[in-house]
């Protein structure tokens, strides 16, 4: 199958969009192309095919994976926007739905992308296209808040930028930055080089994710964005950073270079689980809480992946199960800022009266997004820990328990005194609209499931994307 259409589609849309005058053509563009694109990837599953030597775009298992959360989550939230935009339309709706679109047409480049200049490219095109979007609001904060996102976020992309160059003069033979290609000549490339690549690259890209201590950026622009945008970016646009970690890292254990990278991206890890609960506890905004919470999950994808072992399959797994769940809290919490018009929790108590289906929402989500049984972080989670176990870490297994307790304290303090505790101002029982709570309960439902079981379908994509990241899968 072509994948250039898959990238065309929104990019054409996104331009229609713009032009669009009609709110309700405009909602019907956004629909239509989150379900043509998913439908797309779909067909992907059936024949992913092998990259063609040589190829600029190409799939591969973890490409697919990435490919597929972006177009998922896509279609919930887009299902979401259309519900919020009637409920909350924000200044300029076009440039919305315009930048919503943009940014799945830049994150399937990115996906898709096995040239790593070209992936540099998608990158930065995603923090274009969200950026208009976190200045919904167009007041002081929220202009702060995109400014310190745009600011932080050029300086992760230039230091990728400069990684890729180190890149590509550890190269020899003067060819595209091609995927398949520096892994088949890892062992001929320049080890300092290569080592300097991998460095600006991790921190790079580790910046697009918001690993501690690059994370500044994620509880303004989390907390001033819209919810469905904050809950795209916690769940595609750092699966897509993520991504670019991962591809580095394939080259470099590649080169014989484990040794030098696992240290590294342990240390990101521990330190982002550190930061994670320190300034969870006491935290009272909603959407920052779990800012913090992408910060806490963006360190034990990297934990996972420097662990070896059955570590990496941990982290593709924890990969899916992060993007699902994080769609189900942010925009359960999305509904709270609709009705309540804050995501402060002293604002927001008795939401279960006011919201029932949100507040059910927001407790179970609170449950899936700490890692509880039976839903799949907790599944993804242990991989991860029997991975530090069985790889001669029991010292970061014991401290990476602790933290998620502490974690786990912070977030249900806060959740459920939102839920439960009596609101000082009792407000009748608001109609939620199905566009606002279908999305969400479904992919809870799917985090559900996948804490009981992985179809086979997936676990065999699972196991394919571990397997390239250098290690076996259970």
């Amino acid at each position: 199958m072509q994948l250039l259409p898959l990238i065309l589609l929104p990019a054409a849309a996104s331009g229609a969009a713009y032009l669009v005058r009609s709110v309700r053509l405009r909602s019907t563009i956004l629909i239509g192309t989150a379900a043509v694109h998913l439908g797309l990837v779909g067909r992907l599953w059936g024949d992913p095919g092998s990259p063609v030597p040589g190829a600029w775009l190409a799939i591969d298992p973890l490409g697919l994976l990435v490919l597929s959360l972006v177009s998922v989550l896509f279609l919930v939230t887009g299902v979401y926007a259309v519900g919020f935009l009637r409920r909350e339309p924000p200044r300029g709706g076009r440039v919305f739905v315009t930048g919503l679109l943009g940014f799945l047409a830049a994150a399937t480049l990115v996906a898709v992308s096995h040239h790593l200049a070209l992936l540099w490219v998608g990158m930065e095109t995603t923090t274009l296209a969200l950026a208009p979007l976190v200045y919904h609001r167009h007041d002081r904060r929220s202009l702060e808040a995109v400014w310190k996102y745009l600011l932080l976020s050029s300086v992760g992309i230039a230091l990728a930028l400069l990684g890729t160059f180190f890149l590509a003069a550890a190269q020899s033979w003067g060819h595209p930055l091609l995927l398949e290609d520096l892994i088949a000549g890892a062992t001929s490339l320049h080890p300092s080089l290569l080592r300097t690549a991998f460095i600006f690259l991790l921190v790079g890209y580790g910046t697009k994710m918001g690993l501690a201590p690059l994370h500044a950026w994620k509880p303004d622009t989390y907390g001033e964005a819209p919810s469905l945008v904050a809950g795209l970016m916690a769940g595609g646009l750092t699966s897509c950073a993520f991504l670019g970690v991962a591809r580095i890292t394939e080259v470099t254990i590649a080169a014989g270079l484990a040794s030098f990278v696992q240290p590294l991206l342990l240390s990101f890890g521990v330190v982002s689980l550190v930061v994670a609960a320190a300034f969870m506890i006491g935290q009272g905004d909603l959407k920052r809480l779990l800012a913090y919470s992408s910060v806490e999950h963006m360190g034990l994808l990297v934990l996972g992946l420097g662990l070896g072992g059955v570590g990496p399959y941990g982290t593709v797994l924890h990969l899916v199960n992060n993007a699902l769940t994080k769609g189900v809290v942010f925009l359960a919490v999305g509904n709270v800022v609709l009705a309540t018009g804050s995501a402060s929790a002293d604002e927001a108590k008795g939401i279960l009266r006011r919201l029932p289906v949100s507040g059910v929402l927001l407790l179970l989500g609170l449950f899936a997004v700490t890692g509880s049984p039976p839903f799949g972080l907790f599944l993804s989670e242990f991989t991860i820990l029997n991975a530090a176990i069985a790889q001669g870490h029991p010292w970061i297994a014991l401290a990476v328990v602790v933290l998620l307790a502490i974690i786990f304290v912070g977030m249900a303090s806060v959740v459920l005194e939102v839920v439960y505790a009596p609101a000082e101002h009792p407000a009748p029982v608001d109609r939620e609209s199905l566009l606002l709570v279908g999305g969400p309960a479904l992919l809870l439902a799917a985090v559900l499931m996948l804490g009981l079981y992985v179809p086979l379908p997936l676990h065999r994509m699972l196991m394919a994307a571990a397997q390239g990241l250098g290690v076996a899968a259970p």
